[in-house]
């Protein structure tokens, strides 16, 4: 038995030519939504299929063998129930009502533009046709949508959402306002406008900065620094007057 355990999804870059060269297996949705399967090729070759858990295989996938052969998947036909609307009493619209409930029952259906398609159901037909669908059996090949999150082909695509947050407590004041040096606010920090300081928010940190003189450089982020200490006036005391020979003053 030869083991595949790659699959090449409608066979995308590869060589037309050599998709072509590629042996065939068919296989119907039954063992098409399996990741581990055993299959025969159109060269008689025994295939031990081994694939990711979740992975659906399609009509059109091309697998990859361990001797680098590749052999190309094709939906069997199977019997199917093919749903339609009524062009006389319908409208297009009532397609969409069938597939709502028809999700409503996690049945699996294949989608198209102006029908749909269900594996065999009586109760599932009756319905439809209570909901004056049209329901015809027939046998043709079955490819349901895949869920949202499904292996391989999943029916959507995947965005990356990367969003970084950054938060540096060490900021300054830029959010709702900047200081200028001679501008008055509603709080007080009792120093000079150069002054470095440091103050509480009372929300559990601290923060040391700095107001820059240059309103260009209100982004940038400043490093704590040390309080610088603030200047008391010092008063010298008057002392008396001493008398001398030549103070002018008339004793």
């Amino acid at each position: 038995m030869i083991q595949a355990s790659k699959l090449i999804p409608q066979g995308k870059g590869l060589a037309p030519v050599l998709v072509k060269r590629a042996t065939t297996i068919e296989l119907d949705w039954d063992v098409r939504q399996k990741s581990r399967f055993a299959a025969t090729d159109s060269a008689g070759r025994e295939l031990g299929i081994f694939l990711p858990r979740g992975t659906l295989v399609r009509g059109g996938d091309v697998l990859v063998a361990e001797d680098g052969s590749m052999v190309r998947v094709i939906a069997a036909p199977q019997p199917v129930l093919v749903i339609t609307h009524c062009k006389n009493h319908g409208t297009p619209f009532d397609l969409t009502r069938a597939a709502y409930h028809l999700g409503n029952r996690h049945v699996p259906i294949e989608l198209q533009p102006d029908h749909l398609k269900i594996e065999p159901d009586h109760v599932l037909a009756d319905m439809l046709r209570a909901m004056h669908l049209i329901v015809n059996a027939t046998d043709a090949p079955f490819e349901p949508e895949g869920g949202a999150y499904a292996a391989g082909h999943g029916g959507g695509h995947h965005h990356e959402h990367e969003h970084e947050h950054d938060h540096d407590h060490g900021h300054s004041h830029d959010q709702g306002h900047s200081h200028e040096p001679h501008e008055t606010h509603g709080h007080d920090h009792g120093h000079a406008p150069e002054a470095s300081h440091a103050h509480s928010h009372g929300d559990g940190h601290d923060h040391a900065h700095a107001h820059a003189q240059d309103p260009s450089q209100a982004s940038q982020v400043l490093t704590p620094s040390r309080a610088r200490p603030i200047p008391i006036p010092v008063v010298a005391q008057q002392q008396g007057h001493v008398h001398g020979p030549h103070c002018n003053h008339d004793h």
